[in-house]
């Protein structure tokens, strides 16, 4: 399966009602990544621009896709950004096929 970075941001109101019903959103949303096909590996509240940050894996791009669109759709969320992850080895591949691809640039390069 897939990895991917989750990074969301709650409105004031989503707070509100974390805070109040003292909520583990991890545990909340399990069931529906679980139903998509995935699962959580770990996430974190965190400082920033954004108020959760996990790892999740799911099967497909559109599996993840559908995630962050419901999760958007719910209106606690005021921004959601989903990353796609690479192994080690799955960048290495990329890398090696990079170098093979004969892509040339637009833009001279400095001596």
């Amino acid at each position: 399966m897939a990895h991917y970075l989750l990074q969301v941001g709650y409105t004031a109101e989503a707070w509100a009602s974390i805070i109040a019903t003292q909520q583990n959103r991890l545990d909340a949303v399990r069931p529906v990544i679980e139903k998509l096909g995935g699962k959580i590996e770990s996430g974190w509240l965190a400082f920033g621009d954004y108020d959760l940050v996990a790892i999740v894996q799911m099967p497909s791009n559109v599996d993840a896709a559908a995630f962050s669109l419901a999760a958007s759709a719910g209106g606690a969320v005021r921004s959601i950004k989903t990353t796609s992850l690479l192994t080690m080895e799955e960048g290495l591949s990329a890398m090696k096929k990079a170098a093979a691809a004969g892509y040339k640039s637009p833009v001279k390069k400095a001596h």
